[in-house]
């Protein structure tokens, strides 16, 4: 996230109306890594304090930022409350 952009705010109900390409948003090998880390941080934080985070991801239409709690995580997802899934390919980070 170098550059300052356009976030549009959105309710986690909306996510499962986006599209999500298959694309990586993040080219560093140790930008992913450091992802995987974060998003494990958040996940605990969920898990034991029902703890919320700014989730930043990518959809088809921009930039994008969930306030929520993550309740699991895949190799290949981000998995939120009510079976709300976003692709981890397209997730730039969380605080």
């Amino acid at each position: 996230m170098n550059a300052v952009r356009n976030i549009q705010t959105i309710e986690k109900e909306q996510i499962n109306s986006l599209s999500f390409p298959k694309t990586e948003v993040l080219k560093k090998k140790e930008d992913q890594l450091n992802r995987i880390v974060d998003l494990k941080r958040a996940l605990a934080l969920g898990n034991l304090e029902r703890g919320k985070v700014k989730m930043f991801f990518e959809d088809n239409n921009g930039l994008k930022m969930v306030e929520t709690t993550i309740w699991g995580l895949t190799d290949k997802s981000v998995i939120l409350k009510k079976s709300t899934i976003i692709p981890l390919q397209r997730v730039l980070g969380v605080v």
